[in-house]
């Protein structure tokens, strides 16, 4: 990894992107410090109160798989986390995703589109509060989602594989109990229709002017300095 000088690091990570900036959206490995999933994407707004930013179709991604090259969602549960593994990068297939995080907040809530800009969905994500640094932010991943539809109805997601991670190890009791208080502080915004859902998001187009933001060679270099 690349480590970044502090004069590199205190960059953007103690002020604001500019719409329209490139940054990198990461996670850590859970068993790990180490980065393995980056995703370049474009600052749509950043404020005190949100940053929003949009990960375009085709966009070059790390992700994780097993050493052999299986995807990690095609192994079976009960080894899933347990078999070693390695990144590799690919292209974000389908409609773009737009992000949206609140500064603290241990969850973000991205947009998804069927083709034609018909809105899809809101996928509640949960994950550690994400820390920011010049380059962009990172987080680690907590297994738990939630899907919101349309219409509100909400549902949890990938239960078996939050399940399967605290069997492992991969979070513990007091990790597991803190997620489980942000899925139902994430449920009460939905259901009392909070911000971000009511701000109508699902109504946004990008710039067409964007591009499409480069995966960087030193994708996983570490930041001297964070900020949250």
């Amino acid at each position: 990894m690349t480590e970044l000088t502090a004069d590199e690091a205190s960059g953007s990570g103690g002020g604001r992107w500019a719409p329209g900036e490139h940054i990198l959206w990461r996670y850590r490995d859970n068993a790990t410090p180490h980065i393995h999933i980056c995703r370049p994407v474009t600052v749509v707004q950043d404020t005190a109160d949100l940053l929003a930013v949009w990960m375009a179709p085709g966009t070059r991604c790390v992700k994780p798989v097993l050493v052999d090259g299986t995807s990690v969602h095609q192994e079976p549960l009960a080894t899933r986390y347990t078999k070693p593994r390695t990144t590799t990068t690919s292209r974000w297939f389908g409609t773009g995703v737009l992000k949206l995080a609140r500064p603290g907040a241990p969850w973000s809530v991205w947009l998804f589109w069927e083709r034609g800009w018909r809105f899809k969905n809101w996928y509640v994500n949960l994950e550690e509060p994400r820390a920011r640094w010049a380059g962009g932010v990172d987080s680690r991943d907590y297994f738990l989602d939630i899907a919101v539809a349309p219409d509100r109805r909400w549902h949890w997601l990938d239960e078996d594989e939050f399940a399967e991670a605290r069997r492992v190890g991969l979070l513990d009791e007091e990790q597991a109990e803190r997620v489980l208080a942000a899925g139902r502080a994430a449920v009460r915004d939905v259901e009392s229709w909070a911000a971000p859902f009511a701000d109508g998001w699902e109504n946004w187009r990008p710039d067409p002017r964007w591009g499409v933001p480069e995966l960087p060679d030193d994708w996983d270099r570490t930041p001297a300095h964070m900020t949250t």
